[in-house]
Formats: structure tokens, C-alpha cells, sequence
């Protein structure tokens, strides 16, 4: 169950306005930069939210991979967005894999602000 798990609040992103709010461009965004990193993506699913008028609202998405997953969320309204990016290490190490895929949505995104953290997830166990 070792791991690294990067959880971002990102504040205010001056990325362009269909990131925030098209489901295909933000899928399409988080599958490539896992699959750039050498992360083994097995699915995906992201969900368009409508406002009543039927106009596009925000988006929310997992991509599932082989070494744990990526989740996004987006609120358009006021340019935020919500990013964890979950990479077990048991047969090998990917949290540097999992700090590409985080930095480049990072990077895309262009947050004016942000609250970044690293969680290490489970322990070594030291041998009787």
C-alpha cells in the first residue's frame, strides 16, 4: 500500500476557458499527461455538468490507472480546481511519475494560487 498521494487546491487558473468546462479537452488533458509519465492508465471517467440553460458548467473526472488514479474536479465560475494524484509503489517506485503527471496538469492549468501537499501513504514495516 506505500504510496504518494500530491493533493492540490488550485486557486483562480488562467488556463484557457475550455479546460475548465469541456469534459473531452480535460480528459483528454489528464489521460495524455499520465500516459506521458509512464503511468498505465485502465479507464476513465469524467462528467460535463450543465447549468439549467444547458450551457456548459464544471467538470469531474477520474482516470484510473494500473498504479492507483487521478482525480479532478472544476468549478469554472470562479477559475478553481481540485487535483489528487494517487501513485502506489509497491513493484516499482512511481512517485516521480506521479510529480510529472501532477507539475504538467499543474502547468496546464496555471493556477494563480494554490495549497499543494505530499502525503506518504502507509509504512514500512521493519521485519521481526
Amino acid at each position: 500500500m506505500n504510496g504518494l498521494h500530491l493533493i492540490a487546491d488550485l486557486y483562480r487558473c488562467q488556463c484557457p476557458p475550455d479546460l475548465l468546462i469541456d469534459r473531452d479537452v480535460l480528459e483528454t488533458l489528464c489521460v495524455d499527461e499520465c500516459r506521458g509519465a509512464g503511468l498505465t492508465p485502465l479507464g476513465a471517467y469524467f462528467y460535463q455538468f450543465l447549468h439549467d440553460d444547458g450551457q456548459k458548467a464544471g467538470v469531474t473526472g477520474t482516470v484510473v490507472l494500473a498504479e492507483s488514479h487521478l482525480a479532478i474536479h472544476t468549478w469554472p465560475e470562479s477559475g478553481d480546481v481540485t487535483l489528487d494524484v494517487y501513485v502506489c509503489n509497491f513493484s516499482r517506485d512511481n512517485s516521480e511519475r506521479a510529480r510529472q503527471v501532477f507539475s504538467r496538469v499543474l502547468d496546464a492549468l496555471k493556477p494563480q494560487d494554490s495549497a499543494c501537499h505530499d502525503v506518504i501513504r502507509g509504512k514500512i514495516l521493519a521485519e521481526a
